[in-house]
């Protein structure tokens, strides 16, 4: 079985992927793309794997996949020993579909609309970080009464989730009025195998600052 992984460093959905892939004991082949400078992304070849040149994207055996929380559950579905991180249970898998599509569609995106214009030296937006805020007010609510994000059992919208949040922590947002957030994210930092290899803050928070002192010279 050999697995190539294109990924690009610090990006959430790559980290979300390779969290996935490390619970299931999946190995990924590395093939880092330099999206900025070489545009590896936009190669022939590599227009030919993916059309839609986007990181991650994975390669299984000739089989090309993209898309964070598509590439997870597919992952999970083929080389998951059971369903327990996206359960087959309809009403289950619904709830755990929903917070893949949040996190990605919403959450995820309120964050890229709000943070990466102030990357690139703009001022920030009042309504934007409202949005973003509103969302985690979302995401507490899910928590509530609840140890992880779909219900009382562990699955793939926690690595998802988690991957978004700790990109919230690398740019040293304030998450403190959001406890169910913190407890959850505290749960899962200390019991989920890899959790610290893929999301931690040093190593994310000097792959930013080297981004961001790339894009000033610019």
């Amino acid at each position: 079985m050999t697995i190539d992984f294109y990924y690009a460093p610090g990006s959430g959905p790559c980290r979300f992927v390779e969290l996935t892939a490390k619970n299931l004991g999946v190995t990924l082949n590395l093939k880092l793309m330099d999206l900025m400078h070489k545009k590896d992304h936009l190669t022939p070849e590599f227009l030919k794997i993916n059309p839609q040149h986007c990181v991650p994207t994975i390669v299984d055996d000739g089989f090309p996949v993209w898309e964070s929380s598509v590439i997870a559950t597919y992952l999970i579905q083929k080389y998951g020993k059971d369903d327990s991180l996206y359960p087959k249970d309809p009403k289950k898998r619904s709830v755990v579909d929903q917070r893949l599509y949040f996190n990605l569609g919403v959450l995820g995106q309120r964050f890229s609309e709000y943070y990466y214009p102030m990357m690139m030296g703009n001022t920030p937006d009042p309504t934007k970080l409202q949005k973003l805020q509103d969302s985690l007010d979302i995401l507490n609510t899910f928590l509530e009464g609840k140890e992880y994000v779909a219900g009382d059992s562990l699955t793939v919208a926690d690595f998802g989730m988690s991957a978004t949040i700790t990109t919230l922590d690398v740019v040293k947002f304030d998450r403190g009025a959001y406890g169910n957030i913190t407890r959850w994210y505290s749960k899962l930092k200390s019991s989920v195998p890899g959790f610290e290899e893929v999301n931690g803050l040093e190593k994310l928070t000097a792959i930013f600052d080297s981004y961001r002192k790339s894009k000033s010279k610019q």
